[in-house]
């Protein structure tokens, strides 16, 4: 894979419609020294990408084959239809697949949705990409309904869209091959998954406890130390203090100790 030791680098296909910005620069900023390379693919290109090595990771359009691939679904895309501006269907803000049924709905090779066949009328013969469909609803050929960052993709300023309210949706997933789980792709999973850069990610968790323990074990002891020797100091200090109370007693020193009060009272009454 591509994390050898020598030269670390981390290749991430992913799909038309999907922006992988925000994951790359979290990347940038944890991982300066290992580059990472976008490769850009067909929703039919993808798994073969990710099964050849091609790339470490991708980011790609759901159902995938989870027999040989790994996958986190991360969102799931609004669906809309896409309508040249004067169209009648542009006057509400929601299409419903009923409202289509005198349409004629291009239904490119490429399509994402899933379904056997789109409602309404079906084309004279499916447009080859969803880049074919859309300048054949340009030219009002019909209307096409894809996931609505596709429509912002191939945006023209003679189209726009509206959302289909009860159509199929797509769902976008990070997926790897299951027998390729990399700690370069655990590091890509825990930023899809908005850890942060020190929860743990999958790999072996560093032995730091122990040391901790360590050093609050001396505390533990000193402190043991100094209770059982305070005891024995203090019976000490307190002969000390008495023999001391006592010696000032007999110089008639001045001691607050109860010692030195009781010597120093005898000579005051005899005077």
């Amino acid at each position: 894979m591509t994390d050898s030791a020598d030269s670390p680098s981390f290749r991430l296909a992913y799909v038309p419609g999907v922006t992988p910005a925000k994951w790359v620069r979290t990347w940038e900023e944890r991982h300066p020294g290992v580059p990472l390379t976008l490769v850009q693919v067909t929703p039919a290109e993808a798994f073969d990408t990710l099964r050849d090595g091609s790339a470490d990771a991708g980011l790609v359009r759901l159902p995938v084959d989870r027999t040989v691939f790994s996958a986190i679904p991360l969102y799931t895309e609004t669906t809309v239809v896409v309508l040249p501006k004067d169209h009648l269907l542009t006057a509400a803000d929601e299409v419903t697949l009923a409202d289509l049924a005198d349409e004629v709905v291009l239904h490119p090779l490429d399509d994402v949705l899933g379904w056997d066949r789109p409602p309404g009328e079906a084309a004279f013969e499916r447009p080859a990409t969803t880049a074919d469909a859309v300048e054949l609803v340009a030219a009002n050929i019909g209307v096409l309904a894809v996931p609505q960052s596709l429509a912002r993709l191939h945006h023209r300023r003679d189209l726009t869209y509206r959302t289909l309210v009860d159509a199929p949706r797509s769902d976008v997933a990070l997926s790897w091959p299951e027998d390729a789980t990399t700690d370069l792709v655990e590091d890509f999973i825990g930023i899809v998954r908005g850890r942060t850069v020190n929860s743990t990610r999958g790999r072996a968790p560093q032995q730091t406890q122990p040391k901790a323990a360590d050093k609050r074990e001396p505390r533990k002891q000193a402190a043991g130390r100094t209770t059982g020797g305070g005891n024995t100091a203090k019976g000490r200090t307190g002969g000390a203090r008495s023999g001391a109370a006592k010696g000032t007693g007999a110089k008639g020193g001045g001691s607050r100790s109860g010692g030195a009060k009781r010597s120093t009272g005898k000579p005051r009454r005899r005077s």
